[in-house]
């Protein structure tokens, strides 16, 4: 992850990886793990977005002080309905394992959207690719590197 996050031009994220000693798959782990408040933890997680009744993955960075609203997902990602995603529809599309899923670094680009809610904070953390690693970052800097749409994700 440190070769990509330095790849996109992000040095300061690549040598700010914090490999943890315990995994940290929920939001409310992760911001304890950093010492940072839980919103400022930028969950990654991926959807199956159903379009015809096939099946796309979609990104969402959200603040990890509140749940996707899948509804308003589906409004803005112009699909028939917004799915949880199943283990193997995630490794498929990022590479990566539940709980460690990381803004970048997929085999191929997907649809992402980024809570405009991380906005309030200076420093947000994210998934290094790794249930036991993470990154820091800015708003604007997840938003660079994913190619991601700005968007109120929760209602």
């Amino acid at each position: 992850m440190a070769a990509a996050l330095a790849e996109a031009g992000h040095h300061e994220a690549a040598d700010g990886i914090v490999v943890l000693a315990d995994a940290v798959r929920t939001a409310a782990a992760a911001a304890e793990a950093v010492g940072v408040p839980v919103g400022a933890i930028a969950n990654s997680l991926i959807f199956a977005a159903v379009r015809d009744g096939v099946a796309s993955p979609l990104l969402v960075l959200t603040s990890g002080a509140h749940r996707a609203d899948t509804d308003l997902l589906a409004e803005l990602a112009g699909a028939d309905k917004i799915e949880r995603a199943k283990p193997d529809f995630v490794r498929e599309h990022t590479g990566q394992v539940i709980g460690g899923v990381s803004p970048l670094g997929h085999p191929a680009p997907i649809q992402t959207f980024v809570d405009v809610d991380l906005e309030q904070y200076d420093v947000v953390w994210a998934a290094a690719g790794h249930p036991h690693a993470v990154f820091p970052t800015t708003y604007a800097g997840l938003v660079e590197l994913t190619g991601g749409t700005p968007a109120r994700v929760a209602r």
